[in-house]
């Protein structure tokens, strides 16, 4: 939610805070704000598809830090959109502007836009860090409203809305919030956070001792992310706003200013609207009055109990039992095990797909991961009460709507629910039983939908098995056709992220030798030198975007289908700018790979890797390849081979280097 220009409004005026030194206590975190905020406000890439590792960097010292001042966080995240869908309209302008934002981004200028898993590995760090948080059902405001003052503790977040809600500690804005600047008291030792928190009692008083139930009210009529009535316009434009004496200049700021003093006249929000639909034509007043009085309740908190699911791991939503959906999938949501794109595919049947930086003039990334979400949208589709429903066709309900991007305009299209694979079982695929499926058969309808087999995995250890097959899978549907220096660059990183693991593993089943360091360390410079300044290439980009795409969808479905593959560290899979200077050096040089090379064992993963993925590479780059290879034969004698055809496999002289054509 948010309140149009509100934010920009109360920051101007401090007597609206006070200042906090906040330690030993509880903070309810407004998550889906948060790791926005910690994203964008990290000056982290968003050209390349994300740097993931830093992120989680960041997250981690985050949380560091508020169990330095003994801060104890529980993080509420959003989840899928309400049933009635209420906020769809917002949804698409918003879409159609992070477009906007992307284009701008893939052409060198200016904008903001997510990496497309952030989410994904924010939620992956709350759990390496034992962070307590829930998933909402749908939109979270009402229900941290409620925990916060089950708890009696303030609120982190950047929202506007929670100017209006009734606090009892108060709203905390994260730009308030100086966590990077930790101080210690002057009488004890204890570290806090400075920060300012706003408080309702303070601004009411403000606006002569106004009466709080009105402000629902006030930030139904300025205009929010669930309402903007026309009619509003047309009351604004007769009522005589008494602004008092201002320096504001802002439109929106002196609107504002005037409403709230107009409302404070006012005892009651019944009072207040029957005076706004005097400036309204007799044939839409009740209209309006119920569409203010339906959107006020927005703001009223929510009934669940959200201090039970932290203490019992029980949770209860409210929308929910209007839907009759399996208990497992509830649970599953609420622990953040399944994605909101689940939530909103299985009640709503309509899903955005993420903007990213990409080629807009070619289709959607998104168009070469549809075949997994088709996949997805069947189990979702199964009649939940009937065991004997066949599956081996779809019904013809079985139509969903998916929001994508068509060159630089959302558009929306029908999507069929694909059809289970002949050797399938259907009839044991109904959603309320999938998790009860044996392991077996969830593993097989997971590989079949990726293309791949099971045996096709096992050079690479088991963190690695889904982001292979999906490596796989990518390289036969990309389009542009992938090159070799795109999987070898990708693969990589996969094993970079391997080397951290193993570098920084407290685990002591997890060897670490002193080469896997040394050579852990050599990366990290590598990756620290200032690469050369040039402009995306945006077909490079969009393959790994495709990949990226490719890797959410298997991941959601791995999620669905309850890990039948065990799930990877997405934080270290994917560093956006690494990824793209490894596909650019490795063009001309094998600095990276020779560097590798010296890791006896990281290398054969790396061989290993390699060949796996070569068995799926479109024929006619094999070929090209071939052919390049042919032309080239009078220089075998002075340098190696290096096409993928001649990749070594386990008995090889690791220091012999690639050489990679573009």
């Amino acid at each position: 939610m948010g309140i149009h220009g509100l934010m920009s409004y109360v920051g101007e005026h401090k007597e609206f805070f006070v200042d906090l030194q906040l330690r030993n206590t509880k903070i309810i975190i407004d998550g889906s704000n948060l790791f926005h905020r910690l994203y964008f406000d990290s000056d982290l890439d968003m050209r390349r598809g994300g740097d993931y590792d830093s992120f989680t960097d960041i997250v981690h010292k985050f949380f560091e830090t508020l169990a330095l001042c003994n801060i104890q966080p529980y993080v509420v995240l959003d989840g899928g959109r309400d049933m009635w869908d209420k906020k769809l309209t917002t949804i698409k302008e918003r879409m159609q502007d992070k477009i906007r934002s992307a284009y701008s981004l893939s052409r060198g200028g200016g904008g903001s836009v997510l990496p497309l898993l952030t989410r994904d590995v924010f939620k992956q760090s709350l759990i390496q860090l034992q962070v307590p948080f829930v998933q909402c059902f749908s939109e979270a405001d009402r229900s941290i409203v409620s925990l916060a003052n089950q708890l009696n503790c303030p609120v982190l977040t950047t929202d506007s809305d929670f100017c209006i809600f009734d606090l009892s500690a108060g709203y905390c804005p994260l730009n308030y919030f100086q966590w990077r600047n930790i101080c210690t008291g002057k009488d004890s030792k204890d570290c806090y956070i400075p920060a300012r928190c706003f408080l309702l009692e303070r601004f009411c008083r403000h606006f002569s001792n106004m009466n709080k139930t009105l402000l629902p009210l006030f930030a139904v009529v300025n205009g929010n992310d669930y309402i903007s009535l026309p009619a509003m316009e047309r009351f604004f434009s007769k009522v005589r706003l008494p602004v008092g004496r201002s320096s504001l200049t802002g439109r929106k700021q002196v609107r504002i200013q005037g409403l709230l003093n107009w409302l404070s006249h006012f005892a009651d929000p019944a009072e207040a609207v029957d005076n706004i639909l005097q400036y309204l034509q007799m044939h839409e007043k009740e209209k309006v009055r119920q569409i203010l009085c339906s959107a006020m309740e927005e703001y009223e908190p929510s009934k669940v109990n959200l201090e039970d699911f932290f203490l019992n791991g029980v949770y209860e939503p409210e929308e929910a039992k209007k839907l009759e959906l399996p208990q497992w999938i509830l649970t599953a949501l609420a622990k953040g095990l399944l994605a909101p794109f689940v939530s909103d595919a299985l009640v709503l049947k309509r899903t955005f797909l993420h903007v990213q930086v990409e080629n807009m003039q070619r289709h959607s990334a998104h168009a070469t991961a549809l075949p997994i979400r088709q996949t997805i949208y069947r189990l979702l589709n199964t009649p939940q009460n009937s065991l004997s429903a066949s599956l081996s066709e779809p019904p013809v309900s079985s139509i969903f709507h998916e929001s994508d991007r068509t060159q630089v305009v959302l558009k929306t299209s029908p999507v069929h629910a694909a059809a289970l694979p002949q050797n399938m079982c259907s009839d044991q695929y109904s959603l309320s039983t999938l998790n009860e499926v044996p392991f077996a058969d969830r593993r097989t309808l997971l590989l079949e939908t990726l293309e791949v087999t099971a045996s096709v995995l096992e050079p690479a250890p088991s963190l690695l098995w889904l982001p292979i097959a999906v490596t796989c899978y990518w390289t036969r549907h990309s389009e542009p056709k992938v090159k070799l220096q795109h999987v070898k660059a990708l693969l990589l990183g996969f094993v970079f992220g391997e080397l951290h693991r193993t570098v920084h593993s407290p685990d002591p089943e997890v060897p670490t030798s002193e080469v896997d360091a040394i050579v852990y360390d050599q990366f990290l410079k590598w990756k620290s030198q200032k690469s050369p300044t040039q402009g995306l290439e945006l077909d490079t980009a969009h393959i790994f975007c495709q990949w990226q795409c490719c890797l959410q969808m298997g991941y959601y479905l791995n999620e669905l289908l309850c890990t039948p593959l065990p799930e990877p560290d997405l934080s270290r899979l994917y560093t956006g700018t690494v990824v793209h200077r490894l596909c650019q050096d490795l063009k001309t040089s094998s600095i990276v790979e020779n560097l590798l090379s010296t890791s006896p064992r990281m290398y054969q993963l790396y061989c290993n890797l390699v060949h796996v993925v070569k068995d799926y590479l479109s024929p006619d780059v094999v070929q090209k390849k071939k052919s390049r290879s042919k032309k080239k034969a009078h220089q075998a004698l002075k340098k190696k081979d290096a096409t993928l055809e001649a990749l070594p496999s386990c008995s090889i002289n690791r220091f012999a280097p690639f050489m990679v054509e573009d």
